[in-house]
């Protein structure tokens, strides 16, 4: 017993005066695997939080202690039993048969005690820890759920299917085997000393010499140094993970490129960070790895009990009989102590999954109104917008705009103006740090999600496609939508041909009967728009995928029909449909207008236009060789 509570204790207050560092600098050791995130101090309510998740459970552990409190017990009667056989037999003069097969009966029967109650300890461990594993995935879920939508956009997918995935299954070991182990640990050395002292006392402190030197060396493996190998080694192992969904998402796109040597560049970039920081970590501790495992080995723990027990018997201090519990139980108090090692190492790291999984659920929720408003039209304001990703950095700067209902709004400028961030303001994908945005005179953050996505949709450049039929992923904003209806949205986007050449047609499962193209997966969002027919509908790049008839096809189509539309314009026949043209640059507005009359203004949006046209005809110039080209900007143009 004070040989478990000493590696505790010492484990213990290393981690703790660690702890107590890192948070001196401002670092916190579980939130390093969410990018794009400041790692964040220690948060006494996020453990708070995670300590009432875990609370309805304590009754379930504790079930957990008593039955392998009893079982452990149990488990040293076949020892003493064996001790009491070997001085029943060698005492002198007649065996006493009774005696005999009392101990023997006696053994058997902590052996099965000992067999039912370890089971029932387990199966109560596993249950528990099924419940616990499902708890945490839903709550996760619930929270991905709830968190704004942007917030996906700035994490790696890698690391969150590592959170959800393998940090929550890394909970496993903790609470269905770690619990019996370390009551184990604790239970068998505290009545084997207790039963040993009885024997004799002197050669007691020899049978614990070799556990002695295993503790000493024990802060040797929590120094500091050990503890960010540790930090490094997991953090490498997340871009591992990473690195690997992100390679096999993009793998048909490099291929195709020809860049499939550079592809798995990354992947192997992050295998040999991986190796070199395992290597460090296990050339830290291998000699004192190796030193804790010899001085815990069964050989080493025998030459020392004999040598000791040969003493105390050529002294006539102890019978030979007196040395049998010795080479038993002495054997038998280094695997506990060596399962408190393997169990501490479980807690470490289920502790490091829990503040991970911690960190996801301390995510704020997009704050939901008590009583929400109705808005009170389809016309879209943003009033001052002001929004940055990261504190003193502002993407959009007071951007200040009016989408009347039923007309075309496109939003130009270069790259890295603001454009997408500006879009993603509307389906409130986040909410402005300044302004507000609002919807028939309502501000988003007083409408509700449902009646927001019923009167707001989008279809951007970057397509999710869910592992389902067709229709179903078509339906995916109205789920009871009648099959006739699909098709017609399938039409509209120039799908349904297409969708006819399937295996079985609109029950075509995407992923596994199935692969579609980047048009044809744009033109499935599409549909799901269409299918919604909201009257406010937000565009990026909607058919950057599509062959030009195509194109043409559904810009018409999405363009018209009565809604409000806010499209990102990266083509100049959707600014030549448009009916206001709102330039941004370095993320605000320097010029709004219809098309023809920015134009004539000759400012920043013309010198936009013409080095687009001059793009253009320097591109059919290299396809179709040299020929005249008009990059003067004509009125007649844009209409």
């Amino acid at each position: 017993m004070l040989l478990s509570v000493s590696i505790l204790w010492v484990s213990k207050s290393r981690v703790a005066k660690l702890g107590a560092r890192g948070r001196g600098r401002g670092a916190d050791d579980m939130s390093t695997t969410i990018p794009g995130r400041r790692p964040p101090a220690a948060d006494p309510a996020a453990d708070q939080r995670m300590g009432r998740l875990l609370r309805p459970y304590a009754w379930s552990f504790a079930a957990v202690v008593v039955l392998q409190t009893i079982g452990a017990l149990a488990g040293l009667a076949p020892l003493l039993a064996v001790v009491e056989l070997g001085r029943t037999l060698l005492a002198p003069g007649p065996v006493d048969r009774s005696h005999v097969w009392l101990v023997v009966a006696g053994g058997a029967a902590g052996l099965l005690v000992r067999l039912l109650f370890t089971a029932a300890s387990s199966g109560v461990g596993h249950l528990l820890d099924d419940r616990l594993q499902l708890l945490l995935r839903r709550r996760l879920a619930a929270r991905l759920g709830r968190v704004p939508i942007g917030w996906f956009s700035r994490r790696r997918t890698g690391e969150l299917a590592k959170v959800v995935g393998d940090d929550v299954s890394a909970v496993h070991p903790f609470i269905a085997h770690s619990p019996g182990e370390l009551v184990a640990a604790f239970v068998v050395p505290t009545v084997s000393l207790a039963y040993l002292l009885t024997v004799d006392w002197r050669l007691t402190l020899v049978t614990l010499a070799p556990i002695v030197l295993a503790v000493a060396l024990v802060p040797l493996m929590m120094t500091p140094t050990r503890l960010r190998e540790q930090k490094d080694f997991d953090a490498a192992m997340g871009r591992i993970a990473s690195s690997v969904v992100e390679f096999v998402q993009g793998i048909a796109v490099v291929k195709a490129f020809g860049g499939s040597g550079r592809a798995h560049r990354r992947f192997l970039v992050a295998v040999d960070d991986f190796v070199d920081v395992f290597y460090r970590m296990v050339r830290g501790l291998s000699r004192v790895a190796a030193g804790m495992q010899l001085a815990l080995s069964p050989p080493f723990v025998l030459l020392v009990v004999l040598v000791g027990g040969a003493w105390r018997i050529t002294d006539d201090a102890m019978a030979p009989a007196d040395l049998l519990p010795f080479l038993l139980l002495g054997l038998g108090l280094t695997a506990p102590v060596a399962a408190l090692g393997h169990g501490f190492d479980e807690a470490q790291a289920a502790r490091r999954a829990l503040g991970r999984i911690r960190d996801v659920l301390a995510q704020p929720s997009l704050p939901q109104p008590a009583r929400p408003l109705a808005s009170r039209g389809h016309r879209v304001e943003l009033r001052d917008v002001r929004f940055g990703y990261e504190a003193g950095h502002e993407v959009l700067r007071g951007v200040d705009l009016v989408l009347e209902p039923g007309t075309v709004t496109a939003v130009v400028g270069p790259s890295g103006s603001g454009k997408s961030t500006l879009v993603q303001l509307l389906p409130r994908f986040f909410d402005p740090t300044h302004g507000a945005v609002l919807l028939g005179g309502v501000d988003l953050r007083e409408l509700g999600t449902r009646e927001l996505y019923r009167t707001v949709s989008f279809v951007f450049q970057d397509v999710r496609l869910l592992r389902a039929s067709v229709a179903e992923n078509i339906a995916v904003a109205v789920p009871h939508a009648e099959h006739e209806d699909v098709v017609r949205a399938a039409r509209l986007a120039h799908l349904h041909d297409r969708v006819l050449e399937l295996p079985r047609g609109y029950d075509t499962v995407i992923g596994e009967e199935t692969g579609l193209s980047g048009g044809e997966a744009q033109r499935i969002s599409i549909a799901r728009a269409l299918l919604a027919d909201t009257p406010v509908l937000v565009l990026d790049e909607a058919t950057a995928f599509a062959d030009p008839l195509t194109e043409r096809a559904v810009r018409g189509t999405l363009l018209t029909g009565g809604r409000t539309v806010l499209v990102i314009a990266h083509r100049l026949e959707t600014v030549v449909d448009a009916d206001t043209v709102v330039m941004l640059e370095d993320g605000a507005v320097v010029e709004r207008g219809a098309p023809s009359e920015l134009l004539a203004r000759n400012g920043p949006f013309a010198a936009f236009w013409r080095s687009h046209r001059s793009a253009l005809a320097d591109g059919t110039h290299r396809a179709e060789g040299p020929g005249p080209s008009d990059t003067t900007p004509r009125g007649d143009e844009i209409r």
